[in-house]
Order: structure tokens, then sequence, then C-alpha cells
């Protein structure tokens, strides 16, 4: 037995409710490995499993994407060896990332090739895949299509509005300030919106000469629905994609047709990532964009495990911009 620490929590909260423990990791069982971490992935979502949006047993661990080294196998595990560099996301299936080492399920991991870094990979396996299904799966897009990209400057938006521009896009991002604004549109976008003192639907319209967007990328939520929807053209599609500013209000669905026949979706990564194919797919298409430099990846915040409470807090005051990770 090897002591160990991870992030655990109690009781739901502020992100005063975790705690640095020593924890014990065993050896692994049947289809699972014993892999040590080298890299954790610091996600909003990872909020609202430690708010309680996400309802979970407690106690609990925290976070939901790693990358690290394998060091034991379990039985029947024949498509990974001792040695391999691996990352993983998911959901309940991979709760417990904020750890040194973790036994988990080989079926969740993905096998890094050369020239991914493991803490690329942490900084980029949810957030890449999430910005894959989001370019490739969501809405057959077209060169010269238009997209609204709300948190332009964060993990997602920086890797979205770069697959956009290869897809011949013209992305139009929002931010609350000049300095990530300057991000924004160094990795893409065409045009940044300040929402902080610019009315987001006007803007969109004035840019699309009345016309409006075909998709909305919405990661906010609550603060930005209205003027999200009012940014589309008819027959647009909204993807809400997140709640950081908390869940969107009830709505009739009369609503989207009243303001234009729009489509509205709340789609889940895990829900594209379910079948091994397809993730694998998805996976492949986005490391040969980062190994070739097409895309690249932008780790702004590096955090020691033990100050989790410090990143949860700079990442709900959105203080963050590009990825966050936790080194280990």
């Amino acid at each position: 037995m090897t002591s160990n620490k991870a992030i655990r929590f109690y009781g739901s909260g502020v992100p005063e409710v975790m705690r640095y423990e020593d924890i014990e990791v065993g050896k692994p069982a049947a289809g699972q490995v014993l892999l040590r971490h080298v890299a954790v992935g610091l996600n909003y979502a990872d909020t609202y499993f430690r708010d309680g949006t996400y309802q979970i047993p407690l106690p609990n661990g925290m976070g939901v994407e790693a990358s690290g080294v394998i060091e034991a196998i379990g039985e029947g595990v024949s498509d990974f060896q001792v040695g391999d560099r691996v990352t993983y996301t998911g959901f309940l299936n991979t709760l417990g990332a904020y750890s040194t080492s973790r036994l988990i399920d080989a079926n969740v991991l993905i096998k890094l090739p050369e020239g991914i870094s493991c803490e690329t990979a942490a900084a980029m396996t949810m957030r890449g895949l999430t910005s894959a299904y989001l370019m490739r799966r969501i809405y057959d897009f077209k060169k010269g299509d238009t997209i609204l990209l709300h948190a332009a400057a964060g993990g997602v938006g920086l890797i979205v509005s770069q697959w956009a521009k290869l897809l011949g896009l013209t992305v139009i991002g929002t931010t609350s300030s000049d300095e990530k604004a300057a991000i924004a549109k160094a990795y893409g976008c065409d045009h940044v919106i300040n929402y902080s003192h610019e009315n987001v639907a006007e803007r969109v319209r004035e840019l699309t000469h009345g016309v409006g967007v075909n998709v909305v990328f919405d990661s906010v939520g609550k603060d930005t629905f209205m003027s999200s929807l009012d940014s589309l053209k008819r027959r647009g599609l909204m993807v809400c994609v997140g709640t950081a500013s908390g869940p969107i209000p009830d709505f009739n669905p009369v609503l989207l047709a009243m303001k234009g026949s729009l489509y509205i979706t709340r789609p889940a990564l895990a829900d594209y990532i379910a079948d091994p194919a397809e993730k694998q797919a998805l996976a492949n298409e986005l490391f040969d964009h980062v190994a070739s430099g097409r895309i690249k990846i932008e780790i702004n915040q590096r955090y020691e495990l033990k100050d989790a409470v410090q990143a949860h807090r700079d990442l709900e005051a959105r203080k963050t911009t590009g990825s966050s990770i936790f080194v280990i």
C-alpha cells in the first residue's frame, strides 16, 4: 500500500469544503490500472460537483481529468502497458482526479502520442474533446458560417476559436475585459465584444448586417441566455455548454418560435465519448491539430494540488484565462 495525497470533500458548498488529505491506493483490480498522475486538469465543471449543482454521493473525490504514467496493470487489461503515458476525462466514472495516484478503469484511458506532453494533455483533454464535438458533431458547419462564442478567452473558447478558423468560420467572441479580448483576438476571434459595456445582441446584429449568427456557444448561462437567442439568425442553433453565471431560466418553447424558429441543445461530453471508436476519432483529430501546431494550448495557470481552494476561487472569480492545471 502506498500513501498518496488527494483532495476530498464531505459536504457541498464554497471552495473551503475541499480538504487536502492522505489516501491509500492499493493494487489494481481486474480491468483497472494504477496511474501516477503528472498533471491534473482544473475545469469549471469541478465547481458544479463541489457546490452541489451536480448531485453526487459524499464524501467524494474532486476532478474528472488528468494525465500520467501507468505503474501497474490489473487482470484482463490488454490495451495498455506499464510505462504508457495516458490521459482521461469523463464524468462520474473518472471522479477523483485531484490526486497524486489513483486506481482507474482502463477503458476510460486514451494513450498519448509522442509530441503531446502530460501537462498539455491535462490542460486539453476535456476542453479539447469538448471543442472537438462542438466543431465536428453538433452542426454541419460550412465555410463562411458565423458563430458567437461566449467566454472566448477561456480554455474551451481558445480551442474552439482556433478550430473554427481552420474550418473557415467567422468568430465573434465575448469577454469581460479588454485584456481578455486581446487574448481572444490573438487566438482567432475576428471580432470581440466586451459585454461589460457593450450590448451583445445589438453588436452581433451590426457585425452580421442584421442577419445574426448560425450558432451560439454559450457557457455562461443565466446572464447571457436571452442575448444569445437574440443573436441567432432565423433557424439558428443555441448550444448551452455551461452555466457559469447560474442555470438558464425556465422558458416556454414558444419563445423559440417567436425568435425565428430557433433550435436549442444542452449537450454533455460524456454522450459524445461514450462510444470508444468515436472518442478515439475525436481524440486523434485533436491530437493531430495540437501536435502540428495548428491549435495551440495555452496553460496560463499552474497550481499545486494543496492549493485547490485558491484555484477554485480564481476560477469562479473569472481571473483565469486559457487552461489551468495542477502540477503533481
